[in-house]
Formats: structure tokens, C-alpha cells, sequence
């Protein structure tokens, strides 16, 4: 049997600029603090607000802060998006037959853990409950990697880092993270940005003008209010900067809104029109 590594693959971020982040709190001396004593890190937060920007940028900070050899050999992010279908293996590794042999694959976990990246698993209560567990002893004291198919217990790279996201409020009882597994992280909390930093969000993701931008982000506080018509979710960061890179790619405001914010967040005629009802108010 011969034994390597997955190559550099889509899963792997170079970093090589720096991520632009706009911090709401504390949320970067939180990581560093965290990093620093080697804790594994949950982020919880509504979808489109941030998480994976942050992680991004997060890596690039602390790869700047090590040698250059590291920086010129190392991945430092290695990012898995779980879903329902996601396995151990697909995590840990597998055994694949190349020609007349058998070569052992690691996955993205194990990589990170061999090289002391960061492994971010983006959504993890998408993932199946059985697949969570083989992170427990990485994500205590021991910092170890079983790999039940070569036999080896695998301790992690100094530099590992373990990083999970989720978000609470868009999850149902029986994806919810087990005790077992929470109680393993320290735990980041994020929310949509305040209207003037959203602002600033929009106006340097999208290029678009100070007025427009702060628009969009008054109209996304106020969709976000329409908890009344069991509207839980909002509308992301994210789905404001779509809108405005429309209206500076030349698409009308209203027709951007309604693409990037009204139909794109929910199919329900009766909050699609709540939806454009907001933006006829707020849109000069």
C-alpha cells in the first residue's frame, strides 16, 4: 500500500491577499485568544452575515504571523461544506486503487491535521450525526486523529486548528448539535452587521455608492423586522451586496432588490410582496 496526500484542490485556500473583514465586536481577539491556547472554535449566525469571510480572513492573519518557509509551503484553510451525504471517510480519508495498488487518500481533515492548517467545517449539523463523532478527540486535550483504516492515531500539527459553524436559528431539533459535541468548542456569536457598518459592507463588496449603499442596508434591517409574517430568517449581507452589484452593473434598483432580496429569500407571494412593498418605501 502506498500512503499520500490528496493534492492541493478546491478545498484549500492560499490566502495569498488579505480577506477584507469588518469586525462587529470582539469576535478577532476572541479567535486569536483562541488559537493561541489551541480551542476549538464554534461560530454560530444567521447565514450570509460573515462566518466564512471571518474564518478567511482569521487565516490569513495567522498565517502572516508564521515563518516565510511555512508560508510558502503551507495550505493554512481547508474548508469542507457539509451536507446530509457527508461521511467520516469523505472527512478522515480512504483507500483508492491506482493501477495494480492500493494508495491511501487523506481528506481535507486529515490534511489539516498532518500540516497545521485550519479545517473549517462550514454548516456541520448538515453533516450525519455518526460523521461529527470522529472529531471529538481532536477537539479535546488529546488533539488526536484516529484513522480506523491504516491503523493510525494521528496527533495533530501544533498549528491545527479545529473550526465549526452552524446556524441555530435555521435548524430543526434533530439537527441541532449534540451536547457531546458542543461542549467541546468555545463558541463565537455572530448577527447581521448594525446599519451603518452593513453599509460599509455593501459599499466596499459591491462598489457601490455611500447612499445606495446605506439604501440596502435599511432595507434589510427592515425586511429582517418582518417577524410577523413568520419570517424567522431575514435577508443575508450577503444578498444586499448581490443587489447592489446589479444596480452598478446597470440593473434598475427596484429589479435588483426583487431578484437579490424578495424572490431570492423565500417563495412566499404574501413576504415577497411585504418585501417589495419596503422597498417602494425605502427607494428614493
Amino acid at each position: 500500500m502506498i500512503a499520500q496526500t490528496l493534492p492541493p484542490n478546491d478545498e484549500g485556500h492560499a490566502l495569498r491577499n488579505e480577506p477584507w473583514y469588518l469586525a462587529q465586536r470582539d469576535e478577532i481577539a476572541l479567535f486569536d485568544a483562541a488559537y493561541a491556547a489551541r480551542l476549538p472554535v464554534l461560530l454560530k449566525g444567521p447565514t450570509g452575515c460573515g462566518k466564512t469571510r471571518f474564518v478567511e480572513h482569521m487565516a490569513w492573519r495567522l498565517y502572516r504571523q508564521q515563518d516565510s518557509a511555512r508560508r510558502q509551503l503551507d495550505i493554512p484553510l481547508l474548508t469542507v461544506a457539509c451536507h446530509e451525504d457527508l461521511t467520516a471517510t469523505d472527512l478522515v480519508g480512504r483507500h483508492l486503487l491506482a493501477g495494480d495498488q492500493t494508495v491511501w487518500m487523506d481528506g481535507p481533515l486529515t490534511r489539516a491535521v498532518r500540516s497545521g492548517a485550519i479545517c473549517y467545517l462550514d454548516e456541520v449539523v448538515e453533516a450525519r450525526k455518526d460523521t461529527t463523532v470522529v472529531v471529538h478527540a481532536l477537539s479535546d486535550h488529546r488533539r488526536l486523529l484516529p484513522i480506523e483504516k491504516t491503523g493510525e492515531l494521528l496527533d495533530a500539527h501544533p498549528d491545527f486548528l479545529l473550526v465549526i459553524s452552524y446556524n441555530p436559528g435555521y435548524q430543526s431539533v434533530l439537527k441541532d448539535l449534540k451536547p457531546s459535541t458542543r461542549q467541546r468548542f468555545v463558541s463565537i456569536e455572530f448577527d447581521y452587521p448594525a446599519p451603518e457598518q452593513e453599509a460599509m459592507i455593501i459599499a466596499h463588496e459591491s462598489g457601490a455608492e455611500p447612499q445606495l449603499a446605506q439604501t440596502l442596508a435599511r432595507i434589510g434591517l427592515m425586511v429582517r423586522n418582518l417577524k410577523e409574517h413568520g419570517f424567522e430568517e431575514g435577508v443575508s449581507t450577503r444578498l444586499l451586496v448581490y443587489a447592489a452589484q446589479l444596480t452598478v452593473g446597470g440593473i434598475e434598483p427596484r429589479r435588483a432588490c426583487d431578484v437579490a432580496i424578495a424572490r431570492a429569500v423565500t417563495d412566499d407571494r404574501d413576504v415577497q410582496q411585504a418585501i417589495t412593498e419596503i422597498v417602494d418605501i425605502v427607494l428614493p
